[in-house]
């Protein structure tokens, strides 16, 4: 069969449109693609530095913390421990031996109960470096703190922990939601036993916290526009990709779930 010059010329003619337009749909895939991948970069450098916001903010409130139960621990211990020691060598009648002898041992007691106490206020005081020796640490050394009131019974679990370097910037976070959860408890459970259970594996961190107070409606706390820090939780646990879960029931106590993936 013989080809017409007609159709030869369409064949060409079509030939030379698709060399036209294919550069011109390479470039508009290459601008396409290169937009993309630059508002990629934008946004992961967003992601980044909201991340490192959120981070020096919890330093800071972790700060906060810290010095709030410092100045407690200052006021009603420390400061009681000196008035007593104070009332006892004022007391003494060195005319009186026996009972001088007495009160002077006294207060020599009160005295190393203060500089013991003072000892453990130097080490509260050095929370990023309770932090840096890992989220065990400094949460075993907070509810050692909690369970000197003597008004809650204390469990705590961590049997697999292990400290990795690689995550002290979640430990922060972690340590600040701990915190936060805690201060709830303290607040407004009215419990009487607070549970903590840190777990640690291949897949990440899980860190739970249960009371036997009060408890609540969750829907309803979370409409409300402080819901006791429950949703600066949840934002902070997905800033760290991870998930915070509530679960309670009134008059039957609260349980608080984060689980928080490892860095790779």
């Amino acid at each position: 069969m013989q080809i017409s010059s007609t159709d030869i010329y369409s064949l060409v003619g079509l030939t030379s449109v698709i060399f036209l337009i294919a550069p011109l749909f390479l470039i508009l895939y290459v601008i396409s693609y290169n937009r993309k991948k630059r508002a990629h970069a934008e946004e992961k450098e967003k992601l980044r530095q909201s991340f490192e916001n959120e981070l020096l903010k919890t330093q800071m409130e972790v700060q906060e913390q810290t010095l709030q139960n410092v100045a407690s621990e200052l006021h009603d211990n420390i400061g009681q421990l000196l008035s007593l020691t104070t009332i006892t060598l004022t007391s003494i009648n060195i005319n009186e031996t026996a009972k001088a002898l007495e009160k002077v041992e006294r207060a020599e007691q009160l005295t190393s109960r203060c500089i013991k106490e003072l000892r453990q206020l130097t080490r509260l005081l050095y929370g990023k470096e309770l932090i840096s020796k890992g989220l065990k640490t400094a949460i075993g050394f907070e509810l050692e703190w909690l369970n000197k009131t003597g008004i809650y019974q204390i469990h705590f679990k961590n049997d697999n922990y292990e400290v990795d370097p690689k995550q002290t910037d979640n430990d922060i976070i972690l340590f600040r939601l701990f915190q936060e959860i805690i201060n709830n408890v303290i607040k407004h459970a009215k419990a009487t036993t607070i549970s903590v259970d840190l777990e640690q594996s291949d897949q990440g961190t899980g860190l739970t916290i249960k009371d036997n107070g009060l408890g609540f409606v969750i829907d309803e706390k979370m409409k409300e526009t402080n819901g006791m820090g429950l949703h600066t939780i949840q934002r902070r646990a997905a800033m760290l990709g991870g998930k915070a879960t509530f679960n309670s029931v009134p008059g039957k106590g609260t349980e608080v779930l984060i689980k928080i993936p490892k860095k790779p």
